[in-house]
This record gives C-alpha cells, structure tokens and sequence, in this order.
C-alpha cells in the first residue's frame, strides 16, 4: 500500500481511470459484434447505417487515448472494406 497522499489519491485514481477505460473498451467489442453479426446476417442496408456508430465509438477511444489512434484508423479501414465486399 502507498504511503504518501499523493500516492494513495494517484492509486484512486488510476482505478477509476482504468474502470472506465474497461467500459468503454467493452462497449466497443460489444459494437463491433454486432457489426459483424450484421454482416454476416447480410443485412447491409442496417450494417451501413450503423457502420457511422462503429466509426464514432473508435475515434471517441482513441481521442481518449483508451486505444491508439492507427489501430482506430486500421479498424475503420477493414470494417468499411468488409462493408463493400459484402454489399
């Protein structure tokens, strides 16, 4: 256990960081799912529509920093290219 103030309130909050961090990382997975089960669903016409969420919940991760900013792009990039192939 830490000492210092200092070191007990940066322990807090770095739990409450990583708390939230796992929600929205687990937010996303459970987005990307859902994307990929109405791809393979072929039900392009809702796919394409939710494809813009996809896209909003990884550069929301990634401006916070929770995922990296290359592997939002990278994902975006396959998950639209998925999106054509299917279409």
């Amino acid at each position: 256990m830490p000492r210092r103030r200092t070191s007990v309130k940066k322990s807090r909050v770095d739990k409450k960081r990583h708390l939230r961090n796992l929600r929205v990382k687990q937010e996303l997975k459970k987005t990307l799912k859902k994307f990929q089960s109405l791809l393979s669903a072929k039900n392009t016409a809702e796919a394409k529509a939710f494809l813009q969420k996809v896209f909003s919940q990884l550069d929301k991760a990634a401006k916070k920093n929770i995922i990296h900013p290359n592997t939002a792009s990278r994902k975006k990039s396959r998950l639209a290219r998925r999106l054509t192939k299917t279409a």
